[in-house]
């Protein structure tokens, strides 16, 4: 069962996604459920708000993205946050893109996407 709004409330959710609508309609259905939702619309501004002291319980991350891909962020991620899990959301099918530096969740979900699998993917991911 996913987490209650309350308990949503105390997490926080990383989204990396370039295009302007599909983060901002991601982003609008991610505060409905009650999380904190930081953005970035590309992989160097999300590693800016990795490297800083920032709590964060996912990492939400297109794969095609300007100058660096998702999983490359990912990769640079996992250096830094080993158990940071990472829900790729993709137009193409999915891959996987586990890291050998990380043990964290990884997970892909395609675009586009249902209100619901991304709401039951979100609390699996962070449960």
């Amino acid at each position: 069962m996913p987490d209650s709004p309350s308990q949503n409330a105390h997490k926080t959710i990383l989204l990396v996604e370039d295009d302007e609508v599909v983060r901002m309609l991601t982003v609008e259905v991610l505060e409905e459920l009650d999380y904190q939702v930081l953005q970035a619309d590309n992989g160097i501004d999300a590693l800016a708000i990795i490297t800083s002291d920032q709590h964060l319980d996912l990492l939400m991350s297109d794969i095609g993205l300007p100058g660096m891909s998702g999983p490359q962020l990912m990769a640079a991620a996992h250096q830094l946050r080993p158990q940071l899990p990472v829900l790729f959301a993709s137009g193409y099918a999915a891959q996987d893109y586990q890291t050998s530096a990380s043990s964290a969740k990884v997970a892909t979900i395609t675009k586009p996407f249902s209100l619901d699998l991304l709401r039951t993917t979100v609390a699996d991911m962070l449960a």
